[in-house]
């Protein structure tokens, strides 16, 4: 057995067909891979033959001719219209008859080779019938002394050839066999330089193989010249060639071509034979076939074009994909790559318009899969594979658990989705459908977005006072003092599904304490970090958390920033719930700086269903109601902040530090001129746990002092609620006591020195905040393109006269309002010492109260006397 190429073998051939003619017969295979020009040598045989005068009988066999008796050899019996007289009996007669047709078939042969050489071609034997190939080998054995040549050309490796048909034919002493072979490098370039592609010898064999038919389609789609690479297009010249290959190899060739190219770089000969359910040997013997015809290498087509035409057409790719899968899982091969096979069969089963039931065990390679993806930060494959677990699967306590499980990691992209997966978990939880320990996780979920309303109902007690005991609270502000709990956590906790909830309370508990500033920098980081990350949701997120903190620290053009980065993060119909945090932000803010046009437009927006069932719609409502106020409405604004204090005592979550609702409803009622009211609700909320944070003791103090009838106490009041705003770093609040402090030092429209520098400093304070209503209010003759005017040193000051460090603390707190024992508390002196700092100032300043220290000192800046 010698490989050769096709001339080789045609000459071979040849040297057959001339001993042949001299007497006796001859019987000639020819093997070779599919596209190697098995049929070329046939064809050139016959042309030869023909013109030596000799009678040729010539038949192409097909695939799908397997199971049709004696197709074969009607062909042969057609090609010469000498042989139309011979007869056939039915191939299910009797053993005797189909001898007698055999007998008669060789006995006709006989007589036409002895006038003239017989050439019987069989084009494909592998596909023969069985009737026809019983004739061929009886012709075989019978007649050695006639001049007959059976020639006939297979493919190697088939799957249906008959072993006693070969058998028969090389037990013949004149039988020759040709195996055919591609060709090798140097012959593919000697052919791409002949058809002028000598630039492309290295890509063509790499894409064909040396395989001859694909060789000539990848030379007939290069229409280019002077290209330096190769392109095969889905469905082109080169993709139409591997089919034909494909094809002519037979069904089984295609199969393991199929399963070859959809396990990709994961196909063994075991896994191939455990998807078709056929042995390993016929599955090893598909590939050697396949791969010698170069169609595959290395168990793989060797472009995308060759893999697009080698699965194109296939019926049931949904099922394939998944014995896929099963074999990669029998294997125990990653989930991720048993879950790529899923996914594709779902697409498969979708495009064929059905649907397919997730087993158990696909059920758990899914989720298992959805997990490893995000372990590897990839949150939309994550996704993807967490929807079709849940679409396929008919356990609706399964299908429940992944919608909690969705909803985790649909907040990276859309806080809106996270909400309709919510949905469906709580209405599989009414319904007494959900895994009992998935309660816990699902709570935990719905107050961290803010769905007070949904967790009282479920899980709260029939009178409504104790709406749940949780590991977990609602609203978590314990963040006071140096050594914030959520602090450490924000330190060490890298950012991810699992971690999200706590570092989103732990952050809302820095935004909502005493201290907001320190909540920025956390903040800032979380925001860059799910930028970095590809996390949308979570960065709209962190994006309101930031926006929050600065509007408590008086940053009302950063707030707004961020307020408006939150809401275009995400995605363009973001009409979830979650969105109105942000949105409540922007529009405060807006009004705090004179923006009313665009504050009034977002207040006007409809509320989506829902909205006020959650603890975003509370924030909203503040919003909305400080809005009206500014507008001159206080009984609607009185109607919001009500509604807000209802929803909030409703669900167990009433938290000034968080919306303090009855101090919002006091100015509401002082505006409305009910400030026995008024006083009554700000009472209220200081006798509140929350009642002794610097921030709501502020607010609660100062709406006491404008409501209060003495003036004394007004001042008294509103001096301690000063004090308070200062220590909580609300810029903006503290700006809006010092402007009331400032009138109430000055009754009756009096004009007093401490009067005045308290309005500049309430002033400056605003006009840092960016709060020009507010600015204009205060001192409406000041120009805002500026600071405020400075205060020239009141004559009569002693020449050379320096304030010392202790003298200049002191006469800034004083100068600010604060009493001597307040200064003496604030920096840790006696009373007698405060005394003591404060006649030397009056001394140097050549001045006898408190009330004309000079502004500048009200203000905070030193105070250098020039002599």
């Amino acid at each position: 057995m010698t490989l050769m190429g096709r001339k080789a073998a045609i000459d071979a051939v040849q040297e057959v067909l001339t001993g042949h003619f001299t007497g006796g017969s001859r019987t000639v295979l020819v093997e070779g891979p599919s596209g190697c020009g098995k049929s070329a040598v046939v064809d050139a045989v016959v042309e030869r033959a023909s013109a030596a005068g000799a009678v040729v009988l010539n038949a192409v066999c097909f695939p799908g001719e397997r199971e049709t008796p004696l197709s074969l050899l009607r062909q042969l019996i057609h090609s010469d219209r000498s042989l139309t007289a011979v007869a056939h009996r039915a191939p299910d007669g009797p053993t005797g008859s189909r001898a007698e047709d055999m007998q008669d078939f060789c006995a006709r042969l006989r007589e036409l080779s002895a006038d003239a050489p017989v050439v019987i071609c069989v084009d494909d034997v592998q596909h023969a019938d069985d009737t026809s190939l019983d004739h061929l080998q009886y012709l075989a054995r019978h007649i050695r002394s006639a001049r007959v040549v059976i020639m006939v050309t297979a493919a190697l490796h088939p799957e249906s050839r008959r072993p006693a048909f070969v058998t028969e034919l090389m037990r013949r002493p004149d039988f020759r066999r040709v195996e055919l072979g591609c060709l090798t490098r140097p012959e593919v370039c000697d052919t791409a330089r002949a058809a002028g592609r000598g630039r492309l010898a290295a890509p063509l064999h790499d894409l064909s193989g040396g395989n001859p038919l694909l060789l000539r389609a990848l030379i007939e789609e290069c229409t280019d010249a002077s290209a330096t690479s190769l392109a095969p297009r889905p469905g082109g010249p080169y993709a139409m060639a591997v089919a034909a290959c494909l094809h002519r190899s037979g069904p089984a060739a295609v199969s393991v071509a199929q399963a070859c190219a959809l396990l990709g770089p994961l196909t063994t000969p075991q896994r191939v034979a455990r998807m078709l359910g056929v042995t390993p040997d016929a599955a090893r013997q598909a590939l050697s076939a396949l791969e010698a015809s170069g169609v595959l290498k290395d168990m793989q087509p060797r472009h995308p074009a060759a893999r697009a035409a080698t699965l194109s057409g296939v019926s049931g790719r949904g099922e394939l994909h998944r014995r896929a899968a099963l074999a990669l899982c029998q294997d125990g091969c990653p989930a991720g790559q048993v879950a790529d096979h899923l996914l594709a069969a779902a697409h498969a089963y979708e495009d064929d318009g059905g649907h397919w039931t997730a087993t158990a065990a696909e059920f758990e390679t899914l989720r298992e899969a959805a997990e490893a993806a995000l372990a590897d930060d990839d949150a939309h494959r994550a996704v993807r594979l967490l929807q079709l677990a849940r679409a396929a699967c008919v356990d609706e306590s399964r299908r429940a658990a992944v919608d909690i499980r969705l909803a985790v990691v649909a907040w990276r992209f859309d806080p809106s989705a996270a909400e309709r997966h919510l949905d469906a978990a709580v209405a599989a939880l009414r319904g007494g459908r959900l895994d009992p320990e998935q309660v816990q996780p699902l709570t935990q979920l719905l107050l961290v977005q803010g769905r007070c309303a949904d967790v009282v109902e479920l899980f709260g007690d029939t009178d409504g006072t104790q709406p749940y005991d949780l590991a977990v609270p609602p609203l978590s502000t314990a963040a006071d003092g140096a050594a914030c709990a959520g602090e450490p956590l924000l330190r060490s906790a890298r950012l991810a599904e699992a971690t999200l909830v706590p570092i989103r309370q732990a952050l809302s508990a820095l935004v909502h304490s005493d201290h907001p500033e320190r909540a920025l920098p956390w903040s800032g980081h979380l925001i860059e970090e799910a930028e970095r990350r590809g996390a949308p949701g979570w960065q709209a997120a962190f994006a309101a958390l930031h926006a929050q903190a600065l509007l408590r620290t008086g940053d009302l053009a950063g707030a707004g920033a961020f307020a408006t980065r939150a809401l275009e993060a995400g995605p363009e119909q973001n009409t979830g719930s979650f969105a109105y945090t942000a949105a409540a932000v922007l529009i405060r803010a807006w009004d705090a700086m004179g923006q009313y046009t665009e504050a009034s437009r977002r207040v006007d927006q409809p509320m989506p269903r829902g909205l006020l069932e959650t603890r975003h719609g509370l924030a909203f409502l503040r919003a909305r109601g400080l809005h009206q106020l500014t507008a001159g409405q206080p009984q609607a604004a009185l109607a919001d902040f009500l509604e807000a204090g209802r929803l909030m005592r409703l669900w167990g979550i009433d938290s000034p530090a968080y919306l303090p609702w009855r101090t919002d409803a006091a100015e509401a009622l002082l505006r409305l001129g009910r400030p026995q009211q008024a006083d009554q609700l700000a009472a209220e909320q200081l006798a509140l746990p929350d009642g002794r944070r610097p921030w709501v003791r502020g607010l609660s103090l100062h709406l006491r002092g404008l409501a209060a009838s003495c003036e004394q106490q007004r001042v008294t009041l509103l001096t301690q609620a000063r004090a308070e705003l200062e220590r909580s770093g609300d810029r903006l609040a503290t700006a809006r006591v010092l402007a009331d402090l400032g009138r109430a030092a000055q009754p009756d429209g009096t004009t007093s020195a401490r009067g005045q520098a308290l309005l500049q400093a309430a002033w400056q304070l605003a006009k840092e905040c960016e709060a020009t209503p507010l600015c204009r209010e205060i001192l409406p003759d000041e120009p805002l393109g500026g600071t405020v005017r400075k205060h020239a040193p009141q004559p009569g000051t002693q020449s050379g006269s320096r304030l010392s460090n202790s003298e200049q603390r002191v006469a800034t707190l004083a100068a600010q309002g604060l009493t001597n024992r307040e200064i003496s508390a604030k920096l840790y002196l006696t009373v007698s010492t405060v005394e003591q700092h404060l006649t030397k100032v009056y001394r140097k300043l050549r001045i006898s109260s408190r009330g004309d220290l000079p502004l500048e000192l009200a203000m905070g800046s030193s105070l250098s006397l020039e002599p």
